[in-house]
């Protein structure tokens, strides 16, 4: 059997590959969390419009338009990426900014890498 692999995460907690050996209970909720975070279509998108940004951050005013939704809706979706890590949020007078969370990509690529 492989020995797992272990990957800090965003909260500080360490988890194997998925591929590396039985994660534990608090391992697979972390990841599932973060994962199914990315399993909604909306928030894949906002996150790579964040993404495409010059400094890998979006006001939510600017988020609204590209998606079609309205800024209850976003900011929703926003919370959703902030709860599982994938961006930080940053309140600016009266409007959010949103920045990628670099690292949390990073090990999530890894978490499923064999």
């Amino acid at each position: 059997m492989a020995t797992p692999i272990s990957l800090p995460l965003a909260d500080g907690e360490c988890c194997a590959t998925v591929t590396g050996g039985a994660l534990d209970a608090d391992e697979a909720a972390q990841l599932a969390r973060q994962f199914k975070a990315l399993g909604d279509p909306t928030r894949v998108r906002l996150l790579s419009l964040i993404a495409a940004q010059p400094e890998r951050e979006a006001c939510i005013c600017d988020l609204t338009d590209p998606v079609g939704l309205a800024q209850a809706t976003v900011s929703h979706h926003m919370k959703q990426l902030v709860d599982a890590g994938l961006v930080v949020r940053e309140q600016r007078g009266r409007w959010a900014f949103y920045r990628v969370v670099e690292s949390t990509l990073a090990q999530l690529s890894e978490a499923l890498k064999p």
